[in-house]
């Protein structure tokens, strides 16, 4: 519904509100100008503020237009102007929305630099994308804008963690305790599931009923490392919104006492940030992203401190895009699984869905048994849980 001081000029008369909202939406989808939309209709008030706002990011060549008249110059690289952009979409459109503008703004407009700025990084609004482009700026970064820069990504990191932690430590929680089991269990502790499955052959028809024989339990996991959790992650510039997440997982996994976590970053060469898992905002200024990739090297890193193949996960974020040793890779990956290791592979770490990615890697792994799948942050929990409890990965269907 069109609100006071929004709307269309020109509408034909005795048009329905619903009609009405639908011309609005279409012009305002189609951009509009000199007619060229096809609606015959302009906007005002608003909408027009609206239309403007959008027409300097996705216009021909960058054109904005002036209320009433024709376009004008768009955002071009005027800090001033791209500032006062910011605050008009934040104020006509969503925070989601917001968010794929600014990101279609960086890509389309060459605006990265100007995050340089601190009073830029104060007017935007802050995401995972926003994270990883700072990131790559990172080394370009003058002094006057780091504490600004490190501000928004702790603001960002600790949005992440609110959501993501109670989770994941409950869901791991349940698998390390499920994974202890005892023969004697107390009777809050008996497995039901399991129990009734094992008893089955004594089951009484007159009486309808089970008699177990043998209970089947668990213990609550102790305090003791019970399983050991390697996240080796690819920090290729393609990679960046997996390393956010990967960074944030790293360290509610470090925080439980019964996962023992290494976090592991790396291109052609191979960063290990264990140490820095208290604060994942110094894990992501530890990160470079960018550059190329060696897979094997960083494999053969990550073997060389497992300790307890069977009671470790390795848990690969990479697009598969190997620089180094193709062959190399395979066998170390073929070399852990062997040894008892549980071995994940993630195409990316986001809501996005898998990228692009060496499908012939892809298919080599999952014939090792390592299918290659990308994953969300809310899948996350339940994959590793599948992993600690060597139980079939839920990889989603992606028919």
């Amino acid at each position: 519904m069109a609100r006071a001081g929004d709307g269309v000029a020109g509408e034909p008369d005795g048009m329905t509100d619903a009609a009405r909202e639908r011309l609005r939406r279409w012009r305002l989808v189609l951009g509009g100008g000199e007619g060229a939309d096809g609606t015959g209709c302009a906007l005002s008030g608003r909408d027009a503020a609206m239309d403007g706002a959008l027409i300097a990011l996705y216009g021909k060549g960058g054109k904005q237009p002036q209320a009433g008249g024709s376009r004008s110059a768009g955002l071009g690289a005027s800090a001033p102007s791209v500032a006062r952009w910011l605050g008009d979409i934040r104020t006509y459109f969503p925070s989601s929305v917001v968010q794929v503008m600014q990101r279609d703004a960086i890509d389309r407009l060459g605006l990265a630099t100007l995050l340089l700025e601190p009073e830029m990084l104060e007017a935007v609004e802050a995401d995972v994308h926003l994270v990883g482009t700072l990131l790559s700026l990172d080394k370009a970064m003058p002094e006057t804008t780091r504490e600004t820069a490190r501000a928004v990504v702790r603001k960002v990191v600790e949005d992440l963690e609110r959501r993501l932690a109670t989770r994941t430590r409950a869901t791991l929680t349940g698998a390390l305790d499920r994974g202890a089991r005892v023969s004697r269990p107390r009777h809050h502790d008996i497995d039901w599931n399991r129990t009734i499955a094992a008893n089955l052959k004594h089951y009484l028809p007159e009486h309808r009923t089970v008699v177990p024989e043998r209970l089947v339990g668990y213990g609550r996991a102790s305090r003791s490392v019970r399983k050991e959790v390697v996240l080796c992650v690819d920090q290729s510039g393609s990679m960046a919104a997996s390393v956010v997440y990967a960074s944030v997982f790293g360290a509610v996994l470090a925080s439980m006492r019964s996962i023992s976590t290494r976090l592991v970053v790396f291109d052609t060469a191979v960063v290990d940030l264990t140490d820095q898992l208290d604060d994942p905002v110094d894990v992501l200024f530890g990160t470079q992203l960018g550059g190329g990739t060696d897979i094997n090297r960083a494999l053969a890193y990550c073997q060389s401190r497992i300790t307890r193949p069977a009671d470790t996960v390795v848990v690969l974020i990479s697009d598969l895009y190997e620089g180094g040793i193709r062959d190399g890779m395979l066998k170390r990956v073929a070399a852990m699984k062997a040894s008892g290791v549980q071995f994940v592979t993630l195409l990316a770490l986001s809501d996005e869905g898998a990228p692009a990615y060496d499908r012939e890697h892809a298919a080599a792994l999952a014939a090792l048994g390592a299918p290659a799948f990308a994953c969300t942050p809310d899948l996350f929990p339940e994959v590793m849980a599948a992993a600690i409890e060597k139980r079939p990965l839920p990889v989603p269907d992606t028919a």
